[in-house]
């Protein structure tokens, strides 16, 4: 290992680990590298591994001196990232690696997400693996691919060669905080067919940016802005005052992502560009008054282009009431479970060319609940005359009452840190669902260090609290 950026962080081996993960290119569907990296450092260790054609990871290590007859413990998290940045960033998330930095208390990329979800769980398995000094049971550790775009690792994973029936699941951004139930989700998409038509004139672009975005699922009751939502209000109010010919639109880049900008190129039918922004000007102060969204941009620009292959008048229309009337956020909360979201949908990525597509990612804690909005999407996608598509469907991770897991290590929090943890259930989706119905009978815990704007380039990952989740991790395995 040579840590450069994160040299003098202790435990060294944690940091440096984490560093070398960010070295590598790992966003979701591009998981190769970061797949065999961990296979060359399984068989540096002499550790046996399984590497299957999906290129999820498993690691088999025997318990310490005087831990070798125990149960063995599962340590699971995911290998794959959340690929979002700046818009002037040069990097290239399919080839480069992360510009890492961190200022004494947090770790950051510039002008990236940083991959702390889930990237330092898997620092915390490789660091435990490496070091026989330190006391454990038999380790059982499960590294998944495509966490971030509906699970397809732990989907796919056999795990019928496991014996542990505890797993720790390292996939949590709140230190202190034990996730014990989870959302179900799956990936809506809608398709729709549209006629183009050669037209001329002046273009306009119409943008949405300055959102805060963020995960869909733990933030997206925080009062946050959709951009292709807002997109839809600001084309609408725009095609009252004349018709429009879009020619391009392209907003949000990940389904849990909440979008942070929208962008469409049309063609106004006698628009003049000092009326959109009166309009533009109007919506951008509603947007930072009603939403907590202080930067939100909204604007017209003229493009240096004459027309071009657009959408007639009527398809552009039809477009517009789609954006609009496309269900989005919360949908119902929780009666069992004060502030928790039970049911809420986020229209993460709209993109034209051929068709318009519009993908959703949807959660819930209720079965039906679920089934029951996705069959909406389904209904309006044949209501303006589209295909409806589903993927990555995964159920929620039911709170189990008797839990020894949890019990052992409320204790040990409360021994360590002279405080209770909080114990929760979370609107986020967590591989736990999927891995319980594998490992029937399954007792899981979630937790993880303390990390802010997982999934956007603001993303940040605490010092301290990586310490500190590293050392209640190696005292309650102790105790496993």
């Amino acid at each position: 290992m040579n840590p450069v950026k994160l040299a003098g962080l202790e435990p060294a081996s944690v940091f440096a680990y984490f560093e070398e993960i960010c070295a590598i290119p790992h966003g979701s569907h591009n998981t190769k590298r970061i797949s065999d990296y961990l296979v060359a450092f399984a068989e540096s260790h002499n550790i046996r591994y399984i590497q299957d054609e999906l290129n999820n990871v498993l690691m088999f290590q025997e318990g310490t001196c005087g831990y070798e007859d125990h149960p063995p413990v599962i340590l699971q998290g995911h290998m794959d990232m959340v690929c979002e940045k700046d818009e002037d960033c040069p990097i290239n998330m399919d080839t480069d690696g992360l510009d890492i930095a961190h200022d004494g208390e947090n770790i950051f990329a510039k002008g990236t997400t940083l991959g702390g979800d889930n990237g330092i769980a898997v620092a915390y398995a490789l660091a435990l693996l490496a070091d026989r000094t330190i006391p454990h049971p038999p380790l059982e550790v499960i590294i998944t691919v495509d966490e971030e775009i509906g699970m397809e690792g732990a989907a796919g994973v056999d795990l019928s060669m496991l014996k542990g029936r505890t797993l720790i699941n390292l996939d949590s951004e709140d230190e202190g905080v034990f996730t014990v139930s989870c959302a179900g989700g799956a990936r809506g998409t809608i398709t729709v067919p549209l006629q183009r038509r050669m037209v001329y004139g002046p273009c306009v672009r119409l943008t949405v940016d300055g959102l805060q975005g963020g995960h869909s699922g733990v933030e997206i009751h925080k009062n946050r802005a959709n951009a292709n939502k807002v997109m839809g209000e600001f084309l609408s109010r725009v095609q009252k005052l004349m018709p429009l010919c879009i020619t391009k639109l392209q907003g949000g880049a990940k389904d849990n992502a909440i979008p942070r900008s929208c962008q469409v190129t049309l063609v106004p039918l006698g628009m003049y560009i000092e009326r959109i922004n009166d309009v533009a000007a109007q919506l951008q102060e509603e947007i930072r008054s009603q939403y907590d969204e202080p930067d939100a941009i909204v604007r017209g620009d003229d493009v240096d282009a004459l027309g071009g292959n657009a959408l007639t008048t009527e398809e552009t229309a039809k477009v517009i009431a789609l954006l609009n009337a496309a269900p989005n956020g919360v949908q119902a909360w929780s009666q069992d479970i004060p502030g928790l979201v039970q049911t809420s949908l986020n229209l993460g990525v709209v993109n034209l060319d051929e068709n318009l597509t519009m993908t959703f990612a949807v959660r819930s804690s209720v079965n039906a609940e679920k089934r029951e909005l996705l069959s909406r999407l389904e209904e309006l996608a044949k209501f303006y005359d589209g295909s409806y598509s589903e993927m990555g469907d995964y159920p929620a991770w039911e709170y189990r009452k008797d839990s020894p897991l949890r019990e052992t290590m409320v204790r040990t929090f409360k021994e360590m840190f002279d405080k209770e943890p909080a114990v929760v259930a979370i609107h986020a989706g967590l591989e736990c669902g999927l891995l319980s119905e594998k490992l029937p009978g399954l007792d899981c815990v979630s937790i993880g260090p303390d990390m802010q704007d997982i999934h956007t380039s603001r993303e940040k990952l605490n010092i301290a609290s990586t310490v500190r989740t590293w050392q209640f991790l190696l005292e309650t395995l102790k105790k496993m």
